[in-house]
């Protein structure tokens, strides 16, 4: 039991983490079952382990990171978060999410390709918000404002 609960508050020192992020450290160190469960619970009791908070304050850490809604949904998954929680954590996240995050990542990112050709800049940037997860209709209207600001929407 002593080693469970030294291996949880381990995890929990470096970040906060999923229930199932803990259980699968715990597994790796093949800790039995019952004394994983039994840790757990009272971690949990505790609420130093809550996956709807540790949900929200992952969306809205990689929200400002620059991640899309798609890609912080699918983190949640990996994490071990079950998909209620991660509908939770994603509906508090604003309407414009995906635009706001995309717009202020790619005004960041246009300030180094200031030097570089017009095509090429449109190309990195556009990569960019693609590999970030962003859809083509957000990535097409955030490189007309940041690459073009006098035109109008």
């Amino acid at each position: 039991m002593a080693v469970a609960r030294e291996i949880v508050l381990r995890q929990l020192t470096t970040r906060a983490r999923s229930r199932a992020e803990l259980q699968k450290a715990l597994d790796a160190r093949g800790v039995p079952a019952e004394a994983s469960e039994e840790v757990l619970d009272r971690f949990e009791e505790l609420r130093l382990v809550d996956d709807a908070a540790f949900s929200q304050a992952w969306a809205e850490n990689r929200q400002r990171s620059g991640r899309s809604t798609r890609v912080i949904r699918q983190e949640l998954r990996t994490k071990g978060v079950d998909s209620d929680t991660v509908l939770e954590a994603m509906g508090s996240l604003d309407e414009d999410a995906d635009l706001q995050s995309a717009l202020a990542f790619a005004r960041k990112r246009v300030s180094a390709l200031r030097n570089v050709e017009p095509a090429v800049r449109y190309r990195r940037l556009a990569g960019a918000l693609a590999r970030r997860g962003f859809p083509s209709g957000v990535v097409a209207r955030v490189l007309r404002e940041v690459l073009n600001p006098s035109e109008p929407e």
